[in-house]
């Protein structure tokens, strides 16, 4: 299987090897971060809404998360009220993207604590299964011809 983390690359000022992955965990690394995409998964919420279904977290912190996710482009706040001005959060295009991810290691998780799959088909009741889609060649990728994936 291919790694995420190529073996080598630039050692950023920290010492840390200057990677996508790296990069990634640099912007949206942190527990808080991450719990913020997913609660916004299901779309626009509220602050008060948010900070509802976040257990635990203050608010100050819900509101730096969620400025920096606006920095960031991946999310989007929109007024509902002006006065007192009042927003609404929703992830942008880059912040569903990200939230894919997201699924993925919910995914992991669950099965590694044998836990039910988190998504599953609701015509038939199945849990979905990831694959690796090639858009130029339209077709799955997988089994032995997964040794011919590189990542960049």
């Amino acid at each position: 299987m291919p790694r995420l983390v190529p073996a080598t690359g630039e050692t950023s000022h920290t010492g840390v090897v200057d990677t996508p992955l790296a990069r990634a965990l640099d912007r949206v690394g942190d527990r808080w971060t991450l719990l913020v995409v997913d609660g916004l998964l299901e779309g626009p919420r509220r602050f008060g809404e948010l900070q509802e279904s976040l257990d635990r977290i203050a608010p100050n912190i819900l509101t730096s998360r969620l400025r920096e996710l606006e920095r960031q482009g991946l999310v989007v706040a929109t007024p509902y009220s002006r006065r007192p001005l009042r927003m609404a959060y929703e992830l942008t295009e880059g912040g569903r993207e990200l939230a894919g991810a997201l699924e993925q290691l919910a995914a992991w998780g669950a099965h590694h604590e044998g836990l039910p799959a988190p998504r599953h088909h609701r015509a038939c009741g199945s849990a979905l299964e990831l694959r690796g889609w090639c858009p130029t060649c339209e077709r799955v990728v997988e089994g032995s011809e997964e040794d011919e994936v590189t990542w960049a």
